[in-house]
C-alpha cells in the first residue's frame, strides 16, 4: 500500500481517493485528535487557495476537528506561507493548508504544518496516516458538551501583509517602481498586489480573478510568457509570477528576460554576500539546480549544497548547516531569516532589496549567473519501479552521461505528488540538450509510459 502522505502532504484528483470529504474529515479528525492535552482545547487553522473543491475540504475538515472537541480557524483564501505565519501568529496547535500548489484546478491537497510554523516531519505524518488507515478514531469523538466551534477569522489577510512588509528593508521604498504582478487566479491574487502597493509601487496585476477554475491555467510561475510581455509593453522594471499557493515566485527583468529560482537565488546571495548577511557562505539547493549555479557561487566566494527534491529537505540541510537563504529551481525559495517556508513574496521582496542595495537593474544583476541549456521532459508513467532495476532505461542514461561527460549531466526521478516521471538534461548546447533529452524520455516512456 502506497503511503498517504507524499513529498508535500497528502495530494490528487479533487472528489477520488484520496481527496475525499470522507478523508478530509479523517484527517481533521487524526490532527485534533494528536494535538489533545488535559486541560486545553487543540486549535487547528486552516487557510486554502481558490479551487472550487476547497469549500468541500474545508467543511469536511471542520466536521473532523470539531467532532474531536477542538476548534477550527478559518482564514479563507491565503497563501501557504501564510498560513505557516498565522499557526504562529495566533497560537494555534497546526496549520493546515488546502492547495494542490502548481497543480490544475481538479487536484487538491491537504499539507499540514506544525505549531512552529514548519512543516511536519515524516514520523509525525507516520503517526497521522496510522491513525486515518486505521480508523482508531472512530470511537473517540468528544461528547456533545465539548464539540468544537469553527470561527472565521476576519483580519488575516491584514495580519500577512504586514507579515510580508516586514521582509522588505525599512531602508528602501518601492516609490517610483512599476511592478507587474502574475498571481496565478490562486492565493496570492490580494494580496501581492496589497503588499507591494502598500510598499509604494505602482501595481499592475494579472491574472487576479479566480473562478475556482481556472488557478494556474496558463499562468503564474509555470507559464511567465504573458508577463514577459507585459513587463516590457508596460515599460516594468520587474515582474513576478507566483503560483498557486504562492510559495513560489518566477521572476522577469525589465528587458522580459525570465529568471528562475536559481537565478534569483544568485542575485540575492551575491548581494548578501556583500552585505555579510549570507550565514556560513552558503546556498542550499537541489540536485535540480542548474551546474551555473554553483560557478556562481564560487565566483563570489560563496558554496552550494545539493539536497534531494522537495522543500522540506532543502529546510532541513538548511537548519543543520544554519543556511540563511535555499532554494529550488521552481522558484520555492526559502529565506530562514524571514519565514521557516518557502514565501513567493518574500523572496520577491528580497530580490528587489537586492536591486535596491545595488542601484542596478534586474537584467545586469542576473549576469551573475551564466544558466547552462536545460531541458527538462515530463512523462506520464502507468508505474513507478526502481529507476535501477530497468534495464534498458539505465543503459540509455548511461550512453547519454558518457557521451556528455564534463558537459552536462542527466537526472532521472518520479515526481513525489503525481504519477510523473521527470528527466532533466543539461547540456553545451540547446540543440544537444534537447536531443540528449529526448532519447532518454523516449524510452522511459516506451517501458513505463
Amino acid at each position: 500500500m502506497s503511503r498517504l502522505f507524499g513529498t508535500d502532504g497528502i495530494r490528487g484528483v479533487a472528489n477520488v481517493h484520496p481527496m475525499t470529504s470522507e478523508m478530509a474529515l479523517k484527517v481533521g479528525r487524526a490532527i485534533a485528535y494528536i494535538s489533545r492535552k488535559k486541560g486545553h482545547t487543540p486549535r487547528i487553522l486552516i487557510g486554502k487557495d481558490t479551487r472550487l473543491s476547497g469549500y468541500m475540504l474545508e467543511n469536511a475538515l471542520v466536521a473532523g476537528i470539531c467532532s474531536m472537541g477542538a476548534d477550527a480557524l478559518l482564514v479563507g483564501t491565503i497563501a501557504t506561507p501564510g498560513v505557516a505565519f498565522l499557526t504562529v501568529s495566533m497560537r494555534a496547535d497546526a496549520g493546515i493548508v488546502i492547495s494542490a500548489s502548481h497543480n490544475p484546478y481538479q487536484d487538491n491537497g491537504i499539507k499540514i504544518f506544525s505549531r512552529d510554523g514548519f512543516k511536519l516531519p515524516d514520523a509525525k505524518e507516520d503517526e497521522l496516516e496510522a491513525l486515518i488507515r486505521n480508523d482508531d478514531l472512530a470511537g473517540l469523538h468528544a461528547d456533545t458538551s465539548q464539540m468544537g466551534k469553527a470561527y472565521r477569522i476576519d483580519d488575516a489577510r491584514g495580519r500577512y501583509i504586514v507579515f510580508l512588509k516586514n521582509s522588505f528593508s525599512a531602508d528602501y521604498s518601492l516609490e517610483g517602481m512599476k511592478v507587474v504582478l502574475d498571481c496565478s487566479n490562486g492565493a496570492t491574487y490580494r494580496v501581492a498586489p496589497e503588499a507591494f502597493f502598500e510598499l509604494g509601487a505602482e501595481v499592475i496585476p494579472l491574472f487576479n480573478h479566480p473562478n475556482g477554475k481556472n488557478i494556474n491555467k496558463d499562468c503564474g510561475s509555470q507559464h511567465p510568457e504573458i508577463l514577459a510581455h507585459e513587463v516590457v509593453k508596460n515599460r516594468a522594471d520587474v515582474g513576478f509570477a507566483f503560483d498557486g499557493d504562492g510559495d513560489r515566485v518566477i521572476a522577469v527583468d525589465e528587458k522580459g528576460n525570465v529568471l528562475t529560482g536559481d537565478q534569483i537565488m544568485a542575485v540575492c546571495a551575491s548581494a548578501m554576500k556583500k552585505q555579510g548577511t549570507l550565514k556560513n557562505n552558503l546556498v542550499v539547493s537541489t540536485v535540480m539546480s542548474n551546474i551555473g549555479l554553483g560557478l556562481a557561487l564560487k565566483d563570489f566566494g560563496a558554496e552550494t549544497l545539493a539536497t534531494k527534491v522537495g522543500d522540506r529537505y532543502v529546510l532541513e540541510e538548511m537548519l543543520a548547516q544554519e543556511a540563511s537563504i535555499g532554494g529550488e529551481e521552481s522558484g520555492h525559495i526559502i529565506f530562514l531569516d524571514h519565514h521557516t517556508t518557502g514565501d513567493g513574496v518574500i523572496a520577491a521582496f528580497q530580490l528587489l532589496n537586492a536591486m535596491k542595495y545595488e542601484d542596478k537593474p534586474l537584467s545586469e544583476l542576473a549576469g551573475v549567473m551564466q544558466v547552462f541549456p536545460q531541458r527538462l521532459i515530463n512523462i506520464d508513467v502507468k508505474s513507478k519501479p526502481d529507476i535501477t532495476t530497468v534495464p534498458e532505461i539505465v543503459d540509455v542514461i548511461n550512453e547519454v552521461e558518457n557521451e556528455l561527460g564534463d558537459k552536462g549531466r542527466v537526472l532521472v526521478r518520479y515526481s513525489g505528488t503525481q504519477q510523473m516521471c521527470r528527466v532533466m538534461v543539461e547540456g553545451p548546447s540547446e540543440k544537444d540538450t534537447e536531443i540528449y533529452c529526448r532519447r532518454v524520455a523516449d524510452v522511459i516512456t516506451q517501458k513505463i509510459g
